[in-house]
């Protein structure tokens, strides 16, 4: 009995890399629950009959400590990792908040802060990145070295660790980000440091959303550190809401697409039809989102459970009406941090700085020297020549000019925020384009848009005669639905709502237009996001990119039309789940209001019995193997 007793402590204490805490698993829902008792047992103490403060430090404190434990069954020895940073920032917090630092010592700390973050997180996300382009540059066959793996089995005096390849740690992207954003904050006065090490702990820690955001800003949840506990009846409503409906969209949508589907067709994309590539493309869409925003979900509700509350990170991303607009809606908390540290840093709307300048040159460079195919060598040279031409003929335009240089930047390296290979960038660049050319659309007269898409299906058709291929098709069929439906929204949609005063129509037309436009063209930047997830960072780059032209080539040559039924039919229950995801996606917001707040106001019984028959439901779809959530590899 006592051997078994201590197997089983052993078990719970150690890390299992095959089996990590995930908001899927039964395990974590232990976990939680043991966590939220001693939740309940420290808000219930009588401590404030001595010190109306100490109940809300032991609450920090506890949580603190458990969220490292959480890290720890999620990411091993990392959890040494999140230590230093926490240690860095709260320390570097305070020395920035002393009355006795020049506002040079505390720009100094700050920077150095940032530095500090910005080599851990590049070490352990980019050094694969970056030892490929040393050796594409300077022809070298440089290795990738583990030193913190060396320095381990040197200090232990044991081989325990692998020394011949970096591992990325879960979540560093998002904890480092929240560090720098908390060390700037200080530095410029927004809040003042935390109290002490616990507090502050507690923050960069928080084990709802730790490991996948969302990213909370510190003048956002330090406040919160020194609140009581408070959860109304309809608080708790809705957070057992969010987190049944998170659960769903990860294990129904996101899990069920994934492995009946969009995995297979990834995964050898020559295997299927072109019909197939492109459902593939447009089912991973609804994935990548049900399986982010359903974690998000979970964390804001179980976050509410214990009192606090968490930034909003989608706001149904696919009703977006335009690429800039896609980016208010998806994943907020990193675009808003994108926003007010890097994108007004280097200039914002106002002007372009010379880094603005080198991280653009920079980012070119790299994507023409990584490709390693000649005619995006050619393309970036072609753009790069483009752009130095129209800022030296048309001085009027430079202000423009700059401010689509910070707008490009921002969304490059936001793209390789995600992750370190070509696809990522290229996935970015692909989204700034996007929001360029709809900011140079929105100044345009109709006749002028006309003209420019009818153009542009020209150039795209006789590009494809000369230089036949599957791409030029691909643009060839784009090109032609948006000027058939650009000439068809101007010359007669238009034109029969202004006759009969119908407005609103004309307004409704439009809105449905621009959607399914923009739906479109996020779902085809999505084949370089997709084709770069979940690899080895020895091996992406080459295998994202590889991934990607068989896919094109596939969407893109001849399709045989016959077997199309034939797919709806063998695949009907994973186009009847997007179908469905897609519909619940695009309800009105009002709609999905009142059912959240009909679910968080009716009688806990009646609650209780909906909940357990949602999980039953939930579970039904289950895959042998539990899917990690798509973010954990950023």
């Amino acid at each position: 009995m006592m051997k078994d007793l201590i197997t089983f402590l052993s078990d719970l204490l150690s890390f299992d890399s095959k089996h990590p805490l995930l908001f899927t698993q039964f395990n974590f829902w232990a976990f939680f629950l043991i966590v939220f008792a001693g939740f309940v047992i420290i808000h219930n103490s009588n401590f404030k009959k001595h010190n109306p403060d100490f109940k809300i430090k032991a609450r920090n404190a506890y949580l603190f400590f458990v969220s490292l434990f959480f890290y720890f069954k999620t990411s091993g020895l990392f959890v040494l990792l999140l230590i230093f940073s926490t240690l860095l920032g709260f320390f570097l917090g305070i020395g920035m908040d002393k009355d006795n630092k020049t506002p040079a010592q505390r720009k100094t700390l700050m920077i150095t802060g940032i530095i500090i973050n910005l080599l851990v997180l590049f070490y352990f996300k980019y050094a694969y990145f970056f030892t490929d382009i040393h050796n594409t540059v300077f022809h070298s066959n440089i290795k990738v070295v583990n030193h913190l793996a060396l320095f381990a089995n040197h200090f232990t005096a044991t081989p325990r660790f692998d020394a011949s390849k970096i591992i990325l740690p879960v979540g560093i992207s998002f904890f480092t980000f929240q560090n720098i954003s908390y060390i700037v904050d200080v530095y410029k006065q927004k809040i003042k440091h935390a109290n002490n090490i616990l507090d502050f702990g507690f923050y960069t820690t928080f084990f709802p959303q730790l490991v996948a955001g969302p990213i909370v800003r510190a003048d956002q949840f330090i406040p919160q550190l020194y609140k009581p506990y408070f959860l109304g009846r309809r608080q708790f409503g809705i957070a057992v809401f969010w987190i049944l409906n998170g659960l769903m969209k990860k294990i129904i949508l996101s899990d069920y697409l994934a492995v009946n589907f969009v995995d297979r067709v990834f995964d050898n994309p020559t295997l299927y039809t072109g019909f197939e590539n492109l459902s593939a493309l447009f089912i991973y869409s609804l994935q990548v989102y049900a399986d982010f925003s359903g974690y998000t979900d979970i964390a804001i509700g179980v976050a509410m459970l214990m009192g606090f509350y968490l930034p909003k990170n989608f706001n149904s991303p696919y009703k977006a009406t335009n690429p800039a607009n896609f980016w208010k809606r998806w994943h907020m908390s990193l675009s808003n941090w994108l926003k007010d540290y890097l994108y007004i840093p280097l200039g914002g709307n106002r002007h372009a700085t010379a880094a603005s300048y080198i991280i653009l040159g920079g980012m070119l460079a790299v994507v023409a020297l990584m490709a390693q195919t000649w005619w995006v060598t050619l393309t970036v040279s072609t753009v790069a020549g483009l752009l130095i031409a129209v800022y030296l003929i048309f001085p009027r335009h430079r202000h423009d000019f700059q401010t689509n240089i910070n707008n490009m930047d921002t969304m490059l390296l936001g793209g390789m925020w995600h992750g370190a290979s070509f696809n990522f960038i290229t996935w970015g660049g692909l989204n700034g384009l996007g929001i360029l050319i709809y900011k140079w659309w929105k100044k345009q007269n109709p006749h002028a848009r006309v003209i420019a898409t009818e153009s542009l299906l020209a150039l795209s058709l006789l590009a494809d005669i000369i230089w036949p291929c599957p791409a030029l098709n691909v643009a060839s069929v784009w090109s032609a639905i948006i000027a058939i439906g650009t000439a068809i929204r101007y010359l007669v949609v238009n034109p029969l709502c202004d006759k009969f005063n119908l407005s609103n129509s004309k307004f409704k037309i439009e809105k449905v237009w621009n959607i399914f436009l923009t739906f479109v063209f996020i779902t085809f930047t999505r084949l370089f996001f997709r084709s770069g997830s979940n690899l080895d960072p020895a091996e992406a780059n080459a295998t994202a990119w590889r991934t990607a032209k068989q896919m094109i080539a596939s969407i893109g040559g001849h399709w045989d039309m016959s077997v199309i039924p034939d797919i709806l039919s063998n695949y009907s229950s994973v186009f009847l789940v997007f179908l469905f995801g897609m519909i619940i996606h695009w309800l009105p917001e009002h709609f999905k209001r009142r059912y959240r707040l009909w679910f968080a106001t009716m009688p806990l019984w009646l609650m209780a019995i909906i909940a357990v028959c949602t999980v039953f439901f939930i579970y039904q779809f289950i895959t042998a193997d539990l899917q990690p959530f798509i973010y954990f590899q950023f």
